[in-house]
């Protein structure tokens, strides 16, 4: 059974209002953000093959820059789509197209949430293995307010809530057959995989994750990775 990682690097970054390039092709120490996530993949032992969706206009780059950092498990490359949703199923095809008639596991993970761990991965596949999926998650630090149709306000217990993050983890054949029956039904807004999972009525498990594996949107999180990113290397040369 193959694992695969289907990483989705489609946005153009328009809250990190950059110019020259999109968010996760900007660096830090020399390397592009979205190079640190697949290193995080084509180092793990379990991951036999890695598919990216990348703009179409950057795909030339992001093929020299995985030369110049060896990152060997990249089986294809293909071009984003007009929404997250439309960029995750090309990667899902792409997947597909490697998988051919194995049983698969594909983690799905943004090209911009670098600071996920080998634990993070392997706790993924384990709990595929066991239940199907899996929705990486951290606990609510804050309370949510959800605003009804009616205008009334439905404020859930901060105790039982949890903030779905990636990766989002499925067999390949149950999300790709919920990518198209929601292409059947003219959807293409649903906001991520568990979302739309859901939607179709597939019971959900979860892992727990790392609070820093936040998704870089803003300058804030750019600076946040930087620091957390100075904090890894501070542990490495000084073991802190």
């Amino acid at each position: 059974m193959k694992n695969i990682a289907a990483i989705f690097a489609g946005g153009s970054g328009v809250r990190m209002n950059t110019k020259s390039r999109p968010k996760q092709f900007l660096e830090l120490n020399g390397k592009p953000i979205i190079i640190y996530t697949l290193e995080l993949f084509d180092n793990h032992p379990e991951v036999d093959a890695i598919v990216v969706a990348c703009i179409e206009s950057w795909i030339p780059f992001l093929k020299k820059m995985l030369r110049k950092f060896e990152i060997n498990k990249v089986v294809d490359i293909v071009a984003g789509g007009q929404t997250g949703q439309d960029s995750i199923y090309n990667a899902l095809c792409a997947a597909e197209r490697y998988a051919g008639d194995d049983d698969a596991t594909v983690m799905i993970h943004d090209g911009v949430r670098p600071l996920i761990t080998e634990q993070t991965i392997t706790s993924n596949l384990r709990t595929v293995e066991a239940h199907g999926n899996c929705i990486t998650c951290v606990p609510a630090t804050e309370t949510f307010i959800v605003t009804q149709p009616d205008g009334s306000l439905n404020i859930p217990s901060r105790a039982n809530s949890l903030i779905a993050r990636a990766p989002q983890s499925f067999k390949l054949k149950d999300i790709i057959a919920a990518h198209r029956q929601a292409i059947a039904d003219n959807r293409h807004d649903f906001i991520d995989s568990c979302t739309m999972m859901s939607h179709y009525n597939h019971h959900l498990a979860t892992v727990m994750g790392p609070m820093e594996n936040i998704k870089i949107t803003t300058p804030t999180d750019y600076f946040l990775f930087r620091a957390m990113v100075k904090v890894h290397e501070d542990q490495q040369i000084f073991g802190i």
